[in-house]
Formats: C-alpha cells, structure tokens, sequence
C-alpha cells in the first residue's frame, strides 16, 4: 500500500475535522510567553495542529523561539506516562519493573503512608520539586504537612543570584528584575546562557542594537546571545568576582561614581563601628534618639555631616554624608567610639584588587579591564537620561523629574553557580550601585512583587520546636535570616532540615540545597526519612552532581534489608532515568492539559510598568490517567485535613485546583490570593479583592494574561518612592512603607560573623564552623577561589569545565522532543582549537575527560569560541540508553554524555570529613567549579560515550516510539 503524504495542502479537510484556536501559557522552558494552540477535531478528540506565539501578550509580544513551537512533540512524547505505577513486588529499583494501579490505590497509599509520618514524626517526610512553577504551592503543603524538608529548584540553579542581590539592594535578576534595554545606552551581559527570559530578551536585544546601543559580554564562551555582542570578553570560569572587584576598584578611583545617588539612596555615609573592643563592631551606630521608623529594622543611624562637621541623624534635611574619612563620636554613649563611614571601608578593601590582579586571575589583560570600568563610569555620568516625571522619596523630598544612567547589566547562572558565587554577585550589584543605575531608566528595573526589603520579611522556623505532630510549621519552610536567631538549628546549633539549610552550614540559603537531599538521607545525616516525593527533577541523571554515586545510594539497604531511602515518590510526565528508581510513579500532566498559574505569590511574569500574572488553560483533556500534580496535592492536603485546605466542620475547603486558586486567601479576609486579576464577586477589583467564581474565566478571556499598568510616578525609584511604597503596602506587596536602603555595607553579614567571634549573644555556630562563617560572612565581598579549585591539584586538572542549556532545549525533557532532535541528537565538548591540538585531540575525534571523581568519553569540536582554559558543553542531551522511551541506540545515549559523572556534591574537608560542593554562604550548588584534563581515546576503544549504563525498558502505559523520522501530530499511532 502506497504511503500516505505526511501532508497533502491541496487536499480537502478531512471530515469534521473543525479548526479552534485557545490561548494558554507556554512551559517549553522557564519564559512563559503567551502561545496560541492550534487544535483540529481528530477521531479521538481535539488534536494540536501547531503553537504559534500569541502577539496580544505582553511578554513575548507573538515571538515564539523553536522550544515553543516544538510543543506539540513534548504533548505526543511517546516517553509519557500515563497511568500511576507501583514498583513491582520483588524486583530492585532501577530495573524499572512496574506494575499499573489506580488512583484511588495511589492516593491510599500515599494517605496513610503520609498521615503516619505526619502524627509521628513529620521531617521524615521531605518535598523536593524541580523545575516546577508553583513553589508558593508546593511550599505551602510542605508548611501545613508540617515538615521542614522543602525545597525547589532555586539551590541548584542561581539562589546566588537571588540571595546575593536581594541582600544588597532589593530586587534580582529575571522574573524580579532586569536590564532597561530601551533606554540603555551600554549593555553588559556576564555569565547568561539563552534560556533565562528568552524571548523577550531577543526582543529588547535587537531594539537596543538597532537603536545603536554597545553591547558587552563576558562569559568563557561566545555563544547565544553573545554571538551578536559587539565585543566578547573571554574569562575563565569562576573568576567574576575578582574582574567585578577591580571595576570597583578603578570606578572609585577614577571618581565615576555617583556620589549624589550613594550618599541618598544607598548606606554609603552610614557610620559603621570601628570600635575592635566592642560586642557592635562592625555594626551600624545609631542614634538611641533618633527616628526609628521601622522597629523591625530599625532606620535610626548616623552620618558624619560634612557642613557641620558632627554625626547627625541620616538624612537630615540640609546635612551632606562624609562617604570617606575616619572620625570619632563627639559625646553621649557612644563617645569617643572610632566610626569610618561604609564607603571609606569599601574603598579600603577594594584597594589592593587591582586591574593587574585581577588580569593573573581571569586571564583578561589589564587595559582591557581598565577600558571597561572607564567606559562604565564615563556612559554612566555624561549619559544621563532625565524624564520629565515627578515623585516624592521616602523623606519627604520632592523631585521634578526622574533621572538615569544608562549602563544595564544581566547574569545568571555563569556567576551563580560557583562556590563564590554570593560575594561575586554581591559584587555586581555594589557596581551597579555605584554606577547609579538601581531602578533608574537605562539601568537595573524591578519587577513586582519586588522591591522588597533586604532582606524580605518571610524567616524560616527558629528550632526543631516549630516541627510538631500533626502541625503545621510556625514558618515559612523557606525564608530570609538577617541574623542568626533566625537560623533552622537546634541547641547545639546542628541542622533540623535534611539538606542542612538554614544552618551554620549554609546560613542564607534561601532556596534550600536540593542537591545534598539524597545524599543526606542516604547517610542519615543528621537523620534518616522516610518517604521522598521528587517532582519534575531528573535527580538520578542530570539534575544530581554526582551521577553514578547517587544511583547507587538510591539503591543502596541496610542492615534490615530495607531500602536507606525507604520510599521514593516520583511524580513526572516522561519516564525517565530518575522513575526508574520509584516506588511509586504518579504520572503528570503537560502543561497544555491542566490549570496553572504564574502567580504574584511566587514567581510572576511582571514587566517594569507593573504586576504581570498569567494562567495556564487546559486546551487538552489529560492523556490516559495522567493527573496534574497541583491537583494531586490538593487532593492529599484535603484527605490529611490540613487546616489551609480544611473547613471549620472538618471538610474540604476545595474541591480541586482551580476552585483552590480562586478561593485561597493568604489570610482569612485578606483579600491577596494567587491571581491578582479581576478578584472581587463580579471581577471589578484587582491586585486585592474578594474571591471571583469567574476568575478563571476572565482570565481566559484576556489572553490567559493580566496586566496592571503603574503611573509613571510609580515606576522607578521604587526602592524609595513614597507613593510607590504606599500604593505597595495597600495592594500587599509590601509589609511596610519604609525606604530600601542599598547595601553596599551588610549589616546583616556581619551579625554571623560577630557571632562566629562569640561577639553574640544568642545562637552560635559549633566551634568546627566558627572560622568558616567569620571568614565568609564579610560584610564586604572579597575574592576567594572556588571551594573545588581549592581542594584540586591544578597541575593535574588543569582545565575548567562547564555546561549550559542550548537554545533549543530546556532541561532534559526537550532532548526526546522529536523535533528538537532534529537540531541537536548529541553533544560534543568544545575545546578551543589550540587547547585541543596541543592534547593531540582532532576535531570530531574521540577523547576522555577526568576530573578527580571520575571520566568521560565523548566526542571532541574543536572551537574558537571558547577561551583557552575551559571545555564545555550542552547540557542533558547525553541519555541512559532506553530511557524517555529513545532507542537504546539512539544518537542521545552512543554520542551524547554528562559532565555530571565528573562533579560531586561533596569535598573534602579541611581537616577530616566532607564539607558540600555549595557556596557556604547559600548553599548554591557549585556545578561550575570542576576541574578537569583530557586526551585522545585510543584507536582501539568503542566510538561511544562512557559510562554506558544498562538499557532501560518501557514501562507499562507508554506508547509505541515513532517507526519513522519526522512524524507529526494527529498522524501519531495512525501507522
């Protein structure tokens, strides 16, 4: 029989087959643009015809990259699971043997499982999720089960990011924040790969560039979106902060700061004491009688007042700061206690760190750093944009207009995810602070839900006291210590969660350390669980930094014969390498089959003139069984009776998700849930309002999208912009009204440090970690090499070596998208051509890869795009062989690998023991800090990636794999 065209565009339609179209949110990777599905009535319902970009939204605007458009592969993978599974009974985990159930056995067992533990005792429970986007859900179920075991998937991608600049001025990069394209004048982009914020991002490149706009990158590679950068800045891989550090240096020392914007906006003139005797050094003095203001954060500090030549409160009307100088307090308690104002102690500690240092360490020559911070400082100062808007500021002063300095920055990951990662990118933003640009046109703009205060209000529990049986916790699972009373410790000061966040170990680590979870447990340190329910991360593969390792802790018993771990929960969409080690699989919904939200209580969508939120519309019923995993922990939260989710006579206060998104309140009558769009009983209300039974409705009515547009007196300076601050505190963003003071001087460092000195008073660090926290809590960030580069012999492993996500994929469920393959089926390593010659490694020829904790071999590409000191390579695409339903000869498994069989999520500690592979400030996961060497496979070896593990089969409730290339949707299971 002859083969049917894949598609014939003269033939007539098929019968009944009626075209639709519905509008939803994209979920190819983290942007969320609005798409449009295109949907064709097929024998068995409603089929996906093609996703184009939705032009009425105001994130992408129509533009839609190849992620996006692919969906309609990710929706007909034939690696989806469809039905719940059980471990069959007798076999291992990872033999990937499983037997089906229903949902009422899966929800049976997860119910009384889950009840026990949490009558008994409920940390033995822990929720960990990964590149999920409803973490104020998942974070809320973890706080009414009671457990403190929650984390996302912030700690092993950029909780540096997040923690290094939040604490410094408010806001960060991304969905919080971003660079002013429209109006910028210089671009510089440090360490960001394509996926972060991608389409919009290529938007607002290609106006800036068109506009004449200088665009600057500094990354190991030149690939993305520096491949248009006018001029590419090689640097060798966690060295950022020591190339910041001299900006600093030669932007203070060339004047091109602006002295005007530190010395009202930032602490720069507050006076800090100097005094070594005293239980406050390093603290900010403050007035005993002066205008608290907050009695949570107190605003009551000094200046030294230039005019008068005496301290005085801040911001006393007619005084001017001393930003340098060294004075003594005149009178009263604190007299004769020796105070040098925060932006003398700056300029001191970034005096040695020189453009000459800095060059042996990043392998960027001198001029050229020196070129940089003089074309910052010069853009910045004799650049300036004025916008003829009036606003007032936190002290009463009135503005005529709103100025700028139009010198923008973006980073990601690249700075992140080192070991020195906090301090490198609290190093970026004293920079940028410097420079002026905080919320001001050309420069860094919030996005709300941010500003917030630095730190936000949200504190984790204190003590093992806040975990109780049958309880919710008394705080958030995540949070933000400003000091150490708020830290997650018990009496001797040792860790309550299991990833040891919170603790003397990672004491900010705002996003939890996903990455130690499994080793942790495994080890019992500091206890053994129980139960492990892992959503949407890949931890037996790609999302782990030790692969193998791992996969054999996940299967490692003991003594009693049971599993470590005792019960592994995995909740996906696609069978992958990590279901094959579940107990229970609960098989997940696409994001084009369910209810979802990108909500202000979480990580919205925002744009810089306002609030953005947007859902997500099921344009699909579910495939088979597949159930969504909000709509799972509805349903557990109302069988466990949670107080949130359970009515005054005991019953369910939600019948499901959405009616859950609708009706939650953060507090009874507050007014402030998920969707900040059309609340209120008839939709007439926004941001604060009453639950609106149609609220869902309406959204889909708008393009799934809701956008609240600020006056233009409201949009910068928000950071200390009276009416912003009011208007904020009303809507419930914002707890108080307070200004957000910039901190180029952390306060809040220095309290853990003090307390590592026994300077403090309340809790205290074990004395194993004393000279850990009093060398990392500096309240000024300095350089240190990474924790791995530390530990490693250089003349062995002399090669940095990094990975990042390619453009057309996002994560590992995109590399068995079957037309994403089409663009990228394997990996190679890229070495830079000279680097590679000089192993005698040709290019496309075959190599290994060692780092002290093991090796790879894969397929060398020789490159120029790449400095000579680092190897890298894409991310996730290298596959276990049969796994996400590929063949087990699939180009994915034979070519493709994982730099992750070369890191560890531990070190070796100085003096015994191990120490975790994390920056010890936040706990960031360090994937970029490995080291490693290379040379040529021998002749004589196997032209295939190594390791090779054992070929995974399907599981039951797969489809059948596609029997030809380039099949399409509706034509899938027809031949």
């Amino acid at each position: 029989m002859p083969a049917t065209p894949l598609h014939d565009p003269i033939a007539a339609p098929l019968p009944a087959a009626t075209p639709a179209t519905r509008n939803t949110t994209c979920y190819m990777c983290a942007c969320r643009c609005g798409i449009r599905v295109h949907l064709r009535e097929g024998a068995d319902g409603p089929e996906v015809r093609y996703i184009e970009g939705n032009p009425e939204h105001p994130l992408n605007q129509g533009v839609i990259c190849a992620k996006g458009s692919s969906g309609i592969m990710k929706q007909y993978s034939p690696a989806r699971l469809t039905q719940p599974l059980m471990r069959k009974p007798g076999s291992e985990r990872g033999a990937n043997e499983f037997v089906p159930i229903d949902w009422d056995t899966a929800f049976k067992m997860l119910e009384d499982r889950l009840r026990h533990l949490r009558a008994t005792d409920p940390k033995k429970f822990a929720l960990f999720t990964g590149r999920d986007q409803m973490q104020a859900l998942t974070g809320l179920f973890a706080r009414q089960f009671g457990t403190p075991n929650y984390a996302a998937h912030g700690g092993f991608c950029s909780v540096n990011m997040a923690a290094g600049m939040i604490y410094t001025i408010g806001g960060s990069f991304w969905e919080f924040g971003g660079p002013d394209l429209d109006r910028a004048k210089l671009f510089v982009m440090i360490g960001t790969a394509e996926d972060h914020h991608s389409n919009p991002m290529k938007i607002a490149l290609s106006k800036f560039k068109r506009a004449g706009g200088r665009f600057i990158a500094i990354n190991p590679v030149r690939t993305g979106y520096s491949a248009i950068a006018d001029e590419w800045v090689p640097i060798k891989p966690g060295t950022d902060g020591a190339l910041l550090l001299a900006l600093v240096h030669e932007i203070m020392a060339l004047g091109l700061y602006d002295r005007d914007f530190l010395a009202r906006y930032t602490n720069a003139g507050q006076l800090v004491n100097q005094d070594e005797a005293s239980d406050d050094f390093g603290l900010m003095l403050r007035n005993a009688e002066g205008d608290v203001v907050n009695p949570l954060r107190p605003h009551n500090f000094y200046w030294w007042d230039r005019l008068s030549g005496k301290p005085v409160a801040d911001h006393t009307e007619g005084a001017d700061p001393a930003l340098l100088g060294r004075f003594s307090m005149p009178d009263g308690p604190l007299q004769g206690t020796p105070a040098v104002p925060s932006f003398q102690l700056l300029q001191d500690r970034v005096a040695p760190y020189t453009a000459e240092w800095a060059s042996g360490i990043t392998g960027i020559p001198a001029d050229t750093i020196r070129r940089l911070a003089h074309e910052m400082g010069i853009t910045a100062r004799d650049q300036k944009i004025e916008l003829p808007i009036q606003w007032t500021d936190s002290w009463g002063k009135k503005h005529e207009s709103v100025t700028g300095n139009p010198v923008a920055f973006h980073a990601m990951r690249g700075l992140a995810a080192h070991s020195n990662g906090f301090h490198t990118i609290r190093t970026l933003a004293i920079l940028m602070s410097l420079l002026g640009t905080i919320d001001r046109p050309g420069g860094f703009r919030h996005k709300a839900p941010y500003p917030r205060a630095v730190p936000p209000n949200a504190r984790p529990p204190k003590g093992p006291e806040a975990v109780q049986p049958d309880t919710p916790l008394n705080g958030a699972p995540l949070g933000w210590p400003e000091s150490p009373e708020d830290l997650f410790v018990d009496a001797q000061g040792e860790p309550v969660r299991i990833d040891k966040g919170f603790s003397w170990e990672h004491p900010l680590s705002a996003h939890g350390l996903m990455h130690n979870v499994i080793t942790n447990a495994w080890r019992g340190d500091p206890y053994p669980i129980d139960t492990l329910l892992i959503f949407m991360a890949n931890m037996a593969w790609n999302s782990t930094m030790n692969t193998s390792e791992v996969r054999k802790m996940l299967n490692d018993k003991r003594a009693d014969g049971e599993y470590k771990i005792p019960f592994l929960v995995v909740c996906d969409a696609f069978q992958s390498e990590m279901t094959a080690y579940a107990d229970l699989i609960l098989p997940d919904t696409t994001y084009l089959e369910r209810h979802d939200c990108m909500s202000m209580l979480d990580r919205p969508i925002s744009e810089f003139d306002g609030p953005v939120d947007a859902v997500r519309i099921p344009v699909l019923k579910p495939t088979g069984q597949c159930k969504p995993f909000q709509e799972v922990l509805v349903e557990l939260a109302g069988r466990l009776k949670f107080p949130a989710f359970t009515t005054a006579e005991g019953g369910r206060k939600f019948k499901d998700y959405p009616d859950f998104i609708v009706n939650y309140e953060t507090a009874p009558g507050s007014g402030i849930g998920f969707l900040a769009g059309w609340r209120g009983k008839d939709g007439e209300k926004s941001m604060r309002g009453e639950p609106n039974p149609k609220q869902w409705e309406m959204y889909e009515k708008n393009n799934c999208v809701f956008q609240h547009h600020l006056p233009p007196q409201l949009q910068y300076m928000r950071n200390w912009n009276d009416d912003y601050m009011r208007w904020a505190q009303g809507v419930g963003l914002r707890r108080d009204r307070d200004p957000i003071v910039i901190h180029l001087y952390s306060e809040f460092l220095q309290r853990f440090r003090l307390a590592a000195q026994g300077k403090h008073k309340g809790k205290q660090p074990p004395e194993r970690l004393r000279e850990r926290v009093a060398t990392y809590f500096d309240p000024l960030p300095f350089y240190y090499a990474p924790l791995e580069e530390q530990a490693t012999d250089l003349a062995k492993f002399p090669l940095n070596a990094v990975t990042q996500r390619p453009m057309a994929m996002y994560h590992s469920w995109d590399s068995q998208n079957a037309w994403l393959r089409q663009i990228h089926t394997h990996n190679y390593l890229f070495v830079n051509s000279r680097t590679a010659s000089a192993a005698g490694i040709a290019d496309g020829g075959w190599m290994w890869v060692e780092s002290p904790w093991g090796k790879v071999r894969c397929m060398c590409r020789h490159s120029e795009a790449v400095e000579p000191g680092t190897v890298w390579t894409w991310n996730a695409i290298g596959k276990a062989p049969g796994a996400w339903h590929l063949a087990p000869d699939a180009n994915e498994s034979q070519r493709g690998f994982l730099l992750n069989h070369l890191i560890r999520e531990e070190l070796p500690a100085p003096g015994g023991g191990t120490v975790s592979n994390s920056d010890p400030i936040t706990g960031q996961a360090a994937w970029y800090d490995v080291r490693v060497r290379i040379s040529p496979a021998g002749p004589e070896e196997a032209e295939v990636t190594w390791p090779q593990p054992e070929a995974m089969q399907p599981v039951p409730g797969m489809g059948s794999a596609p029997k030809r290339r380039g099949w399409m949707a509706g034509l899938r299971g027809k031949r």
